[in-house]
C-alpha cells in the first residue's frame, strides 16, 4: 500500500512562517513505523499550499495513494478538512485518517460533520495507524472495533474504541533518522505539570517518557551525517531529568557532534552546572514559559513558579551564555494595566534576550476551553465557523479587542526599547572553559542588531552601537571568527573604512582559510582605492565564484583589461561547471 501522510495548511497567515512550516515530529515517528513493516510511505508539507489547491490535487494525482493521513494540531484542522475533501474528489474510496492532538480531542465533531474523514487515531498514533493500515489492507468488510485507539463511525453514529496504552520503552520504536532528514527531535513525550492554557496535560496525562540517551544522541548523530547542524530540542520540558541531560550533552561532546541546538525548560528545573554541560554540548538559547509578571495570573494559569524561580533562572542561563528567551500570554482573566505593569517590571529584573507575546488562545482539550464550554452552555460545534482558534477576551465581558491589543502594544514597545540595555548588562560567569562559548554567544546576539532580526525591528534603537560593543566583548574572550566579520562589516556601514581593515586583518591571522574575511577585507580596501591590495587578497580563492567576481571588479577599476578579461573567462568556466551539476568548491 501506498501511503500519504499530509501536514495541512492553516487558514490565517503569520507574520513569520517559521512558527507553522515544521513537519510534527509524530508524523515522522509514524513514518518510520510505517516503512520499518514494509510500506510505502512519503510526507507532504502542505503548510504553504492554502492557496495553491491545483498543486495539491496534482500530488494526490501524481502519487495516488492508497491511505492518506492527516496531523491535525488543531489550528490547521481547516486546512486538513479541505484537502481531505480534495482526496474524496480524487478517488472517494481513498480512506482518509485524521490525527494528532487537535483531532484527538475533537474526534466525535470531526466523525458527526465531515463525512469525509472515516478514522480519527486518538492520542499517540505509531501502532493504531500501523494496525488500521493493515486492516485495510486486508480488504475486511468488518468495522475495525478491535483496533485501540481509533475513532469511527457504526450505524450512522462516531464511537471511540478502546484507549491505546502507550509505547513503554521508547527506545524500542524505528529511529525515524534512518529515512527522514529534520531538525525538530525530542527526548521525552509527556509533561508533568498542569497548565491551563495547554492540551499537554490531557494528551499525555500528565505522564513523562524517555528515550535513553544513547538513543536521543545516535538520532542526532544520523542527522548529523545527512547535514543537519541546527536542532529543536521540541521535548514540553528537556530538562526534567538531570543526570540524563548531562549524560546527552557529555556524549554529544563526545562524539564531536559540532552542533548547536535550542531547547524548551521550566525556570524551577536548570540549574548552573547543568546549564554550564548544555552550553558545551552547543545549546545556544533556552525559551522559558513565564506567562505573566502577576502572580495572580501565574495562578490562574495553575503556573507554578514564582518571581524568584524565574530571576534565578534568567540569570544563570544569561550567564553561561545561552539566550535566555521568555513567553508572555496576555489577555488573561484578570488582566488590566497593573498586571501588565507588572509584567513589565518583571521584564525589567529578568532582562531576557528574546521575547514572545501572544494573546490568551482557547483550545480544546485545556482546562480554559473546558471552562469556558460549562459556563457559556456550549459544544464543540462552534468549530464548525471556519475559525482556528477561540481568544479568550472574546469570551469575557471585562475585556475589549482594544483594551488587549494596547497590552501587547505596551509589552512589545517597552520591551523592545529596553532590549539594548539588556544585552549591554549581560553578566557572563567567570568560567575560562567557556570563554569560547561566550565569544560565540556574544557574536550571535550582536549579529542580530547589525544584521538580522533586531536590526529590522523600528522599535529597537541604538542597534549598531549595540550590536559593536556585543562584537568587541566578544573579542574580550576568544578570537571569535563571526565577531571578527561583523564588526569589519559593521565598521563598513558607519564608512568607518581604515578600522574595517584593521579588524578584518586582524581576523584573517586568526582564520586564514575563511573566504567570508578576506571578502569583507577586499570590500573594504577597494573603498580605499586600494585595489591591487584587494585583488591579492582574494586570488586564493579563485575557484570560488564570489571572490572572482570581486577579483573582475578590481581588474576594472585599475583599467586592467587583459587580466578582466581572463578571470571573466575563468568565471565562466566556474558557472558552466556549477550548471553542469560539477562540485564547486566552497
Amino acid at each position: 500500500m501506498k501511503i500519504l501522510l499530509v501536514y495541512p495548511y492553516f487558514i490565517d497567515s503569520r507574520m513569520d512562517e517559521e512558527d507553522i512550516s515544521a513537519i510534527p515530529m509524530g508524523l515522522f515517528s509514524i513514518g518510520a513505523v510505517l516503512r520499518a513493516n514494509g510500506y510505502a510511505v512519503e510526507i507532504l508539507n502542505a503548510y504553504n499550499l492554502g492557496r495553491k489547491p491545483y498543486r495539491i490535487y496534482q500530488i494526490l494525482g501524481d502519487r495516488r495513494p492508497d491511505v492518506v493521513g492527516f496531523s491535525i494540531l488543531h489550528a490547521n484542522r481547516w486546512g486538513g478538512i479541505d484537502i481531505a475533501r480534495m482526496v474524496k474528489k480524487v478517488n472517494p474510496a481513498t480512506p482518509v485518517v485524521f490525527g494528532g492532538v487537535g483531532a484527538t480531542f475533537l474526534w466525535d465533531h470531526l466523525l458527526t460533520h465531515f463525512a469525509e474523514i472515516d478514522y480519527v487515531v486518538r492520542g499517540e498514533g505509531e501502532y493504531s495507524f500501523l494496525e488500521l493500515i493493515r486492516f485495510l489492507e486486508s480488504g475486511a468488510s468488518s468495522i475495525p472495533t478491535h483496533i485501540d485507539g481509533l475513532a469511527l463511525r457504526k450505524n450512522g453514529r462516531s464511537i471511540k474504541t478502546a484507549d491505546r496504552q502507550p509505547v513503554a520503552d521508547l527506545d524500542q520504536l524505528p529511529m525515524p533518522a534512518d529515512y527522514f532528514t529534520f531538525q525538530h527531535v525530542a527526548l521525552t513525550r509527556g509533561c508533568p505539570s498542569d497548565c491551563t492554557f495547554c492540551g499537554s496535560p490531557a494528551f499525555w496525562s500528565r505522564r513523562v517518557r524517555y528515550h535513553s540517551a544513547d538513543y536521543f544522541v545516535t538520532q542526532l548523530q544520523r542527522l548529523r551525517e545527512k547535514g543537519v547542524t541546527f536542532f529543536f530540542f521540541s521535548d514540553d520540558t528537556f530538562t526534567l531529568k538531570r543526570d540524563l541531560v548531562i549524560d546527552i550533552c557529555k556524549q554529544i561532546i563526545e562524539r564531536h557532534l559540532e552542533i548547536t541546538w535550542a531547547a524548551i525548560s521550566r525556570v524551577d528545573r536548570v540549574d548552573e552546572g547543568m546549564l554550564k554541560w548544555m552550553r558545551r554540548a552547543g545549546c545556544t538559547q533556552i525559551s522559558y514559559g513565564v506567562e505573566s509578571g502577576s502572580q495572580e495570573i501565574r495562578d490562574i494559569y495553575r503556573k507554578r513558579i514564582s518571581d524568584a524561580d524565574i530571576c534565578r533562572a534568567f540569570a544563570r542561563t544569561i550567564g553561561t551564555g545561552i539566550m535566555a528567551r521568555a513567553y508572555f500570554i496576555y489577555g488573561a482573566p484578570g488582566e488590566s494595566d497593573r498586571t501588565i505593569q507588572e509584567s513589565l517590571d518583571l521584564l525589567a529584573r529578568i532582562r531576557p534576550l528574546a521575547a514572545i507575546f501572544y494573546i490568551l488562545d482557547l483550545f480544546p482539550g485545556t482546562a480554559l476551553y473546558e471552562a469556558y464550554k460549562a459556563k457559556n452552555g456550549i459544544s464543540d460545534d462552534i468549530w464548525l465557523n471556519r475559525i482556528e482558534d477561540i481568544l479568550y477576551f472574546e469570551t469575557d465581558e471585562t475585556l475589549s479587542q482594544e483594551r488587549v491589543l494596547e497590552f501587547g502594544r505596551r509589552l512589545r514597545e517597552e520591551y523592545f526599547a529596553s532590549l539594548p540595555r539588556f544585552a549591554r548588562d549581560i553578566e557572563l560567569i567567570d568560567d575560562s572553559q567557556l570563554y569560547p562559548q561566550h565569544a560565540d554567544f556574544l557574536s550571535r546576539l550582536a549579529l542580530t542588531f547589525s544584521h538580522g532580526d533586531y536590526a529590522a525591528n523600528p522599535l529597537i534603537k541604538e542597534n549598531l552601537s549595540t550590536a559593536v560593543e556585543l562584537f568587541e566583548r566578544s573579542l574580550q574572550y576568544h578570537p571569535d571568527h563571526r565577531a571578527f566579520w561583523g564588526l569589519g562589516l559593521v565598521y563598513q556601514h558607519q564608512g568607518r573604512f581604515d578600522e574595517s581593515i584593521d579588524i578584518l586583518e586582524q581576523g584573517i591571522r586568526h582564520h586564514a582559510d575563511s573566504v567570508d574575511l578576506h571578502l569583507a577585507l577586499a570590500n573594504s580596501l577597494m573603498r580605499r582605492n586600494r585595489f591591487q591590495e584587494a585583488r591579492q587578497c582574494l586570488e586564493v580563492f579563485d575557484t570560488h565564484p564570489q571572490a572572482v567576481e570581486q577579483i573582475i571588479l578590481c581588474c576594472r577599476l585599475m583599467a586592467d583589461q587583459p587580466a578582466e578579461k581572463e578571470w571573466t573567462k575563468h568565471l565562466h568556466r566556474l558557472t558552466r561547471q556549477k550548471t553542469a551539476g560539477m562540485p564547486s568548491p566552497d
